[in-house]
C-alpha cells in the first residue's frame, strides 16, 4: 500500500504556512503524495463553516517548491469547469518545476450553482470533460499541433504549446458511475474513487483490474479518519488493502476541526 494525506488547503484552519509545513512533514515521514482538492466559487449556504478553498494548481506549485520527492496530486480537478489550454499550461509547468511530480485526478464535477456561475452548461460536463482532455493531450505531445473542437471554444489549427511536459502526467479519474467506470477503463492511468467503504468499492476494483490488468494503472482510495483512534484508521486500511487497493490518500473527516497532526502523524505509523 502507497500512501498519501490531504494537506491543509481548505477550510478554516487552512494557511499558507500550514500547507508548506504539512508537505515538509510527509516527505520527511516518507509519506509518498500530497494532495489539495478543488472548489472555485460556492453557494455560500452550502458551505456555513468556511468556503476557503485555495487554488490546487497554486498550492501544489508553493509546496513543489520546499518538497523533493513527494508526488503531487490534485484530488480532484473539475475540469469541465476549466478551459483546456490555460490549464494545459499551468500543468506542464507543474509538472516541470516539480521534476515530474505531479499526479492528475480529475472528474466530472457535482455543484451544479458552481457550474452555472462559470457559465459552464452542467448536462455537458461529462463530454466537455473527454474533449477537455483530449485537448490537453494533444497540446502535450503535439507540435504543432490542430484540434478540431465541439463542446470547447477554440481555434486550434497549426499551433505550439510549450513547455510540453518533461514526462507523461499521469491521469487518475475520480466518480463511480457507469460513465466514469467506462472513461476510466479507456482513457486513464488509474482510477482515484471517493466515498465507498472496502465492501462498496470491491466490485468496482474487481471490474477495474479485469478491464485494466496492467500493472502500471494504480487504483487508489479517498479515506477519510478523524485522527483520534489509530485502530480505527488501521482497521479501515487493512480493509481497502483487502479489496484490492493500492493507494490510499487520507483526508480528516471534518477538516475545520479535526487535528491535521494527528491525521499525518497517524498516517505516518502507518508507513513505518
Amino acid at each position: 500500500m502507497k500512501y498519501g494525506i490531504h494537506l491543509p488547503h481548505a477550510g478554516e484552519q487552512a494557511t499558507p504556512a500550514l500547507l508548506r509545513r504539512f508537505a515538509v512533514k510527509a516527505e520527511e515521514l516518507g509519506l509518498d503524495d500530497v494532495w489539495v482538492s478543488e472548489h472555485i466559487i460556492v453557494p455560500r449556504d452550502q458551505f456555513p463553516r468556511s468556503p476557503l478553498f485555495y487554488d490546487p494548481v497554486l498550492s501544489l506549485t508553493w509546496v513543489a517548491a520546499v518538497t523533493r520527492r513527494v508526488r503531487l496530486g490534485t484530488s480532484v480537478l473539475v475540469l469541465p469547469m476549466r478551459h483546456p489550454l490555460p490549464l494545459a499550461k499551468e500543468l506542464a509547468t507543474l509538472h516541470n518545476l516539480s521534476e515530474g511530480r505531479l499526479i492528475l485526478g480529475a472528474g466530472v464535477g457535482w455543484l451544479k450553482p458552481e457550474f452555472a456561475a462559470l457559465g459552464v452548461p452542467f448536462a455537458e460536463r461529462g463530454r466537455r470533460l473527454d474533449e477537455g482532455l483530449a485537448m490537453m493531450r494533444a497540446v502535450w505531445t503535439q507540435d504543432p499541433v490542430t484540434f478540431k473542437s465541439r463542446y470547447i471554444p477554440a481555434v486550434i489549427e497549426g499551433m505550439t504549446m510549450t513547455p510540453m511536459p518533461v514526462s507523461p502526467i499521469p491521469l487518475w479519474l475520480g466518480g463511480s458511475s457507469e460513465a466514469a467506470l467506462q472513461r476510466t477503463i479507456r482513457i486513464a492511468d488509474g482510477w482515484h474513487g471517493s466515498g465507498h467503504s472496502a465492501a462498496e468499492v470491491a466490485p468496482i476494483v474487481k471490474r477495474l483490474r479485469e478491464a485494466r490488468p496492467d500493472a502500471t494503472f494504480t487504483i487508489s482510495m479517498r479515506a477519510q479518519w478523524n485522527g483520534m483512534d489509530f485502530g480505527t484508521l488501521k482497521a479501515q486500511v487493512d480493509a481497502f488493502a483487502e479489496a484490492g487497493v493500492e493507494h490510499l490518500m487520507i483526508a480528516p473527516v471534518d477538516r475545520n476541526v479535526d487535528d491535521w497532526d494527528n491525521v499525518i502523524d497517524g498516517v505516518g505509523r502507518l508507513v513505518r
